[in-house]
């Protein structure tokens, strides 16, 4: 059902006129329209719930909340859905026990759950998950972090997986939070980063309270307690979940694909064994534009990690001398969340935005191209709209295909209770959509954005695709302890766009890494393929560009891993082509009308 199409009938006249401001022209095309974006997930047949357990014992395992991934599965030419589902851990068995799930995108706008079919009905207490075709089999496998031991599941091209994590020997049993694949020494085959989060025992965990005066409710009069060591008829206890600051960072992990289906750790040896991160979002992407790839990672309540490629299988932190630390007024290391590169200027260099705690803002960095980043937080219209959530993932991407790249970022405390010690703040929150200008700035408009970003939920991940192959993009969000959502991009334009599939013969076959540069009347843009990104997500590989006006593509070059770069002039707009490395552009398939 869809609900844009009648907007203004609904809603008074100052809620009709918020859209039309949305409204501008540039040389490229509109900007915003009628940007607008409905709830579907129940109606299109998912009907997955996350459970994260909590009976109120405030478990820190709790707060982070699961990933899910867009991917396509069964190579039928749509994106298929993969959701990551935690557990109940204390002691009162779910019935039946939590799973991940997996949904069949029908092709027709509807989802089949087809986990059991599948064989990828996991139990464990699962946080993220990334995607990449790590044997070059031409079948796309997913990899799950958990608490306890991770999991590879191997696509078997038949519409199952088979575990095969302990032949891998990928089966890391710390804290995993965020993971990515990447070909980091170009050899064609995909090795496999993993953020690592805290030491953490359940047993162990620390029971943390904030204590108020029964007198002065002021916040300035409340103070965190670990244990119970005190009481007082002058003070009232109110339990909550423990900070990062209680918990040692566990070191991160990285392992080499040996091309024969097993993986070696090169931890150490690489230079990527942060042993104090308390890692959650990690993202690829060759910002520095050498052709390898580098890695970002954010860390909670410790410095962000900016890891440089030197194409001799090591990696050296530069995240101080790029300007990425994220540090606050007072010098003390910000809590970092999700994170993603995209160009949002245009200029050809890859932009990273970072999200944070309440009152902290989400981080906007402005590639120089000389190996440092601008801190543009605050002058791109980012970070003041950002102060008051708390925002897990995040992406660039061109919803209104104007020919420049918005920001969407979930929201969502991690505290059911947070009122008791920062009363303006709440437990769902909404979600939110930075309208790209243009003009390097950034207008928050969610409340301008349909029915889709009126809702408030208790938001963590973020995966983004056109799923209905519409040629706008689409956007799925997993819910902590509670149903996902996912936004069908119903907005009201005339923008052309372009979405390219990758597919590798001597680069690894998901294309992992390739840049792909388009040039039109309105300008450049640049995509990368990615694994992983987001808030312990995977986005679709497939690379979308909005074209504005333009109905012709100009050229379009693409830079594979191997160092192959191909270029096609005069590419027409609104088609899904399949790039093929050394082959050239084909049609992939033939985009619908809903």
């Amino acid at each position: 059902m869809t609900y844009c199409g009648h907007i203004f009938l609904f809603f008074p006249f100052w809620y009709s006129f918020s859209f039309i401001l949305v409204h501008s022209e540039t040389d490229s095309g509109t900007i915003g329209g009628l940007l607008c974006f409905n709830e579907v997930a129940i109606s299109n047949g998912i009907h997955f719930r996350h459970t994260d357990g909590r009976h109120g014992e405030k478990y820190y395992l709790e707060t982070p909340g699961s990933g899910l991934a867009w991917f396509d599965y069964d190579n039928d030419g749509d994106s298929d859905l993969y959701f990551v589902n935690s557990t109940d851990v204390s002691g009162r068995n779910s019935v039946p026990p939590s799973t991940n799930a997996l949904y069949r995108n029908n092709g027709n706008g509807s989802f089949t759950d087809v986990t059991v079919d599948a064989g990828v009905n996991h139990e464990g207490y699962g946080f993220g998950c990334c995607v990449g075709d790590y044997d070059n089999d031409g079948f796309k496998d997913i990899y799950i972090t958990n608490f306890g031991v991770n999991v590879l599941y191997h696509n078997n091209g038949n519409g199952t997986f088979t575990d095969v994590t302990k032949e891998a020997g990928v089966g890391d049993e710390q804290w995993s939070t965020g993971a990515a694949f990447a070909d980091y020494d170009r050899d064609g085959d995909l090795d496999l980063f993993v953020a690592n989060y805290v030491e953490y025992r359940l047993e162990d965990d620390p029971i943390c309270y904030w204590v108020s005066s029964r007198f002065d409710n002021k916040s300035d009069a409340w103070k965190p307690r670990k244990k119970d060591t005190f009481h007082s008829p002058l003070l009232v206890r109110h339990r909550i979940y423990c900070l990062p600051k209680n918990f040692e960072g566990a070191p991160d992990v990285f392992y080499r694909n040996n091309g024969d289906g097993t993986f070696t750790d090169v931890t150490h040896e690489s230079g990527l064994g942060n042993l104090d991160g308390k890692g959650l979002g990690a993202v690829w992407s060759d910002y520095d534009n050498d052709g390898d790839a580098d890695l970002f990672v954010a860390n909670d309540t410790t410095p962000n990690m900016l890891y440089q490629n030197k194409n001799d299988g090591t990696f050296v932190n530069v995240a101080l001398h790029a300007g990425v630390v994220a540090v606050g007024k007072n010098g003390i290391p910000l809590s970092g969340m999700g994170t993603s590169f995209g160009d949002y200027n245009n200029d050809g260099k890859l932009d990273l935005v970072v999200t944070n705690f309440e009152n902290d803002p989400n981080c906007l960095y402005r590639n120089n191209g000389d190996g440092t980043f601008s801190d543009e937080t605050y002058s791109s219209g980012v970070g003041k709209n950002s102060l008051p959530y708390l925002a897990w993932g995040v992406g660039f991407l061109d919803l209104d295909n104007s020919g420049h790249q918005d920001m969407f970022v979930a929201n969502g405390h991690i505290d059911d209770n947070v009122k008791v010690y920062t009363p303006s703040a709440a437990y769902a929150q909404q979600n939110q959509i930075f309208l790209n200008l243009g003009d390097s700035s950034f207008r928050e408009i969610s409340n301008q954005c349909g029915p889709g970003l009126q809702l408030k939920k208790v938001s963590r991940g973020a995966a983004f695709a056109d799923y209905d192959n519409d040629g706008d993009i689409d956007i799925a969000i997993s819910n902590s302890n509670q149903t996902p959502d996912l936004l069908q991009n119903d907005s009201d334009n005339q923008n052309h766009w372009l979405i390219i599939e990758t597919v590798g013969t001597t680069s690894n076959r998901d294309g992992i890494g390739t840049r792909v540069t388009i040039v039109t009347e309105g300008g450049q843009q640049i995509r990368e393929v990615k694994s992983g990104s987001s808030y312990l997500c995977q986005n679709d590989m497939r690379l979308h560009f909005g074209l504005g006006n333009a109905e012709m593509i100009d050229e379009v070059m693409v830079r594979w891993p191997s160092g192959l770069v191909e270029q096609f002039k005069n590419v027409k707009g609104d088609q899904f082509l399949r790039a093929t490395e050394g082959e050239g552009l084909t049609v992939a398939h033939i985009p619908k009308s809903w």
